[in-house]
């Protein structure tokens, strides 16, 4: 016999019902997995974001102990050093004014003078690409006696090394009256001086600035890789107190 038309409508509407059900249930199950998939990856992020200060930390512990002389490679990994005739002693720019200089990594040349800005500040002995001062405010710093390490983007992506240097700025991180302690570490990045680089094969500098306003020179070593031997050599012949400018902090 065969249906009516109105038993016909109610079955129709029930595998539709069934039909529309179960799509639900798959778009529930399927957006579920969605989320649980993205919590998934964002506990892995934050696992990785908060592994990764934990591992530096734990490094650079590894040096906690030990001389700077003792922390990277030998002294041999370094170039001779070289040294410029250096002009600017107290050629203060403008702030915001961009200068190209002769060399790269720079030490010496034309800088700003802004309290708090440049020179950059005594306490802060390290610095990524994201938090480095301009150059012009690190040059300022040259003037005053520091010796700073550059360092390229071939280390910054080397976590061995950066735990190296991040340990070695540390031990010039003991109190803020030590002029002995005049030391930076910053990179050199691919933005400086349009991507100028270093030598082939040499990773890390050394700069520093010696002499006085009638005559000055400007230091430089470069390094195949961190050797803290080598910077406690390149501090010792070239001290804070040779500076244009050494008894400013």
């Amino acid at each position: 016999m065969a249906k009516s038309s109105k038993s016909a409508k109610s079955e129709r509407q029930a595998l539709i019902d069934s039909a529309m059900k179960k799509q639900r249930s798959a778009e529930k199950r399927q957006s579920n997995l969605i989320v649980g998939i993205a919590v998934v990856i964002g506990l892995g992020l934050i696992g990785a974001a908060a592994f990764q200060p934990i591992k530096s930390a734990f490094d650079e512990s590894e040096y906690a102990g030990v001389e700077i002389a003792e922390v990277g490679a030998a002294a041999s990994v370094c170039q001779d050093i070289t040294t410029e005739t250096a002009t600017d002693v107290n050629n203060h720019v403008p702030q915001g004014t961009e200068v190209t200089y002769d060399f790269a990594p720079p030490a010496f040349g034309p800088h700003w003078n802004v309290a708090g800005v440049a020179p950059a500040p005594f306490t802060d002995k390290f610095y990524d690409a994201d938090d480095r001062p301009p150059l012009e405010a690190l040059v300022h710093n040259l003037e005053h006696g520091y010796t700073i390490l550059w360092y390229d983007e071939t280390v910054a992506d080397d976590a061995g090394q950066m735990s190296q240097i991040r340990a070695i700025a540390k031990k010039f991180d003991l109190d803020d009256t030590n002029f002995r302690l005049k030391f930076i570490a910053a990179p050199w990045t691919s933005d400086d001086e349009d991507g100028a680089a270093f030598p082939d094969g040499q990773h890390v500098a050394f700069t520093h600035w010696k002499g006085d306003e009638t005559e000055s020179t400007g230091v430089t070593q470069f390094c195949s890789e961190t050797s803290g031997a080598a910077l406690e050599s390149f501090m010792a012949e070239y001290p804070y107190t040779d500076a244009p400018e050494a008894g400013a902090i």
